[in-house]
């Protein structure tokens, strides 16, 4: 029994050490690598090929609608992530696909403190050479990145759309990892109900109904627990890789619009549904 107990204590000191490879899965390139595979599909890295912060088209949109900062999942990187560019230029925004440190051709080592200071730094820099509105999308674990740059109150954000969110990572590490004591063991945590309390903008939140690695209830507590406005669609039958995301469909112009209303934006009590089938 004894024995037991030390190898789980050791199992226990072995996840806590290297408990963010379990995290991060980044997708790395070498840097003309990365020049061409953007070049390849009508995207510049930005603001420089030297120091980049993420990817933006080498075509602006024609009209000026304001600038879209994503943030993408924990897989990946920037690159993999061009449907929101393909979604969202048509109605006229900007898009930036934000790198993370680690990612693509960055070099550093992903973490919560470092991915959402270097996400305050994008935001700025967006700000900088484009001015405002600047909305934030946050994918899965962007979601994080993105409720960190909002909560360090230095940038100015006029409405957020978080897709697959979760209220924090904790719980999720909990979810799959109990026999763990990941809850506890966790670092990143992630905290997305807490920082967006004082948040007065405009939230969209987007869930799979069938997600297997980010269960809709934690999703669904997330958005019951924000105070601000609010607007939740839902996909019936989608799992977290899955979502209906082929540019031209409604839901993106919907959302769009929710989180750029202006007249709706100081109507702090409203909250609505929509089901998609």
């Amino acid at each position: 029994m004894l024995s037991l107990l030390l190898l789980y204590l050791l199992l226990l000191l072995v996840v806590f050490l290297f408990q963010r490879k379990m995290i991060y899965f980044p997708a790395q390139h070498a840097p003309e690598r990365q020049q061409e595979l953007a070049r390849q599909l009508n995207l510049k890295l930005w603001p420089t090929n030297d120091d980049y912060l993420g990817l933006i088209s080498q075509t602006p949109p024609e009209t000026d609608r304001g600038t879209v900062i994503v943030f993408h999942g924990n897989a990946g990187s920037a690159i993999n992530r061009i449907y929101y560019s393909q979604a969202l230029e048509p109605l006229g925004y900007r898009v930036i696909l934000a790198e993370y440190p680690g990612y693509g051709a960055r070099t550093g080592k992903p973490s919560e403190t470092v991915l959402i200071s270097n996400g305050i730094e994008t935001a700025k820099q967006a700000l900088h050479d484009f001015g405002g509105p600047l909305f934030l999308w946050g994918e899965s674990l962007g979601s994080g990145i993105v409720s960190g740059i909002v909560a360090s109150g230095e940038v100015a954000v006029k409405g957020i759309v978080l897709i697959t969110p979760f209220d924090s990572m904790a719980n999720i590490a909990h979810h799959h990892y109990r026999f763990l004591l990941a809850k506890w063991l966790i670092r990143d945590r992630y905290d997305n109900s807490k920082n967006l309390q004082d948040y007065m903008g405009s939230t969209a939140v987007v869930l799979a109904e069938a997600d297997e690695i980010i269960p809709v209830k934690y999703g669904d507590r997330l958005f019951d627990s924000l105070r601000h406005r609010k607007k939740r669609w839902r996909f019936k039958g989608s799992n977290h890789n899955d979502l209906p995301l082929a540019p031209g469909m409604p839901w993106w112009q919907e959302v769009m619009q929710f989180v750029s209303d202006q007249e709706g934006s100081a109507v702090h009590s409203r909250i609505d549904d929509i089901q998609i089938l």
